[in-house]
Formats: C-alpha cells, sequence, structure tokens
C-alpha cells in the first residue's frame, strides 16, 4: 500500500482586503442570497458570477418540499451561462449566504458549494479551458479564496470518463 497526500491552495482574507470589482460580486451575492426562498432551512444562499464581457449573472437557493426539486444558488447562477463557443467565459464566482434567524446572524462560517455545485462549477472550468476564481464568504466579511475549481474537487468526474472509443 502506498499514501498520497492532496494539497489544496487557497487564501483566507478580509473582504475589506479584495479589489473593489471582488467586493462588488461578493455584495451582489448577499443581495442574489437575500432574494433567496428557504423556508425549511432558513438558509438562504446567493451567487454572482462574473463573465469576461463584464456581465454579472446571479442565482440564489429555492427550496422546495420535495427536496430534491429543490436547486443551488451556483446552479441557478450558472444556469443562465451561454456555453456556446463564442460565449465570454467565467472569470470568477462569489458565493454568500444569510441565515433569517437571529442567532445565526454572527457567524463566522465560510459558505462552499456542495457536491453537486462542485462538479458543476468545474465542468463549465472544463468546458472553457481556463480556470475560475471562487470566493467563498462569510456573512462577517472573511472570505476563503481558491484559484480554480480543481482545488474544490481534487478527484473530479469528467467528460473524459464518458466518451467511447467509437468517437
Amino acid at each position: 500500500m502506498k499514501a498520497h497526500s492532496y494539497q489544496i491552495e487557497y487564501t483566507e482574507l478580509s473582504a475589506d482586503e479584495l479589489p473593489e470589482a471582488v467586493q462588488s460580486l461578493i455584495n451582489q451575492a448577499k443581495e442574489a442570497a437575500e432574494k433567496a426562498y428557504a423556508p425549511y432551512s432558513q438558509f438562504k444562499v446567493g451567487c454572482a458570477v462574473l463573465l469576461a464581457n463584464g456581465t454579472i449573472l446571479t442565482g440564489s437557493n429555492h427550496e422546495n418540499a420535495a427536496y430534491p426539486a429543490g436547486i443551488c444558488a451556483e446552479r441557478a447562477a450558472l444556469s443562465a451561462l451561454d456555453m456556446t463557443p463564442a460565449a465570454p467565459k467565467v472569470l470568477q464566482l462569489a458565493i454568500q449566504y444569510v441565515y433569517t434567524s437571529v442567532n445565526a446572524a454572527s457567524s463566522t462560517s465560510y459558505i462552499t458549494p456542495c457536491g453537486i455545485c462542485r462538479q458543476t462549477i468545474l465542468e463549465v472550468q472544463q468546458w472553457q479551458g481556463t480556470p475560475i476564481e471562487i470566493y467563498m464568504c462569510s456573512p462577517n466579511n472573511h472570505v476563503l479564496k481558491v484559484a480554480n475549481a480543481n482545488n474544490l474537487l481534487p478527484f473530479a468526474f469528467g467528460k473524459d470518463y464518458l466518451q467511447s472509443d467509437a468517437q
């Protein structure tokens, strides 16, 4: 048996240390979170996606009493993405959350994408062939940054597993 390790590169910082454009992206993610539909968990998540042409796409989580029918903020935002060859690439993605219950308002935990969202973000990164910077935020201005989606899903499943030799 041979043991291996995997290192994930990330940066922890305050939102105040980020460029103004990234702070704006995080604020747009927060605004999207405030529009979320989360009557069951009270956990509202928003995502803002910056495209190379300056367009910003946003999305929020939408819960459903039939739990699998809900959608996460990241996938809601990315579902509006034009994935044709001439489409602008995704440069950055910011995720923010708000709790609607008073006792959780001072949380310092970062919001990280769920497994399905990690796979979705990575799929977009693989499709476009360039890294996506990801900013995972807490309500009190703490930010965890990764330079690309590979750091979120080190042993990712990808299109190479689905291509047959006949193609």
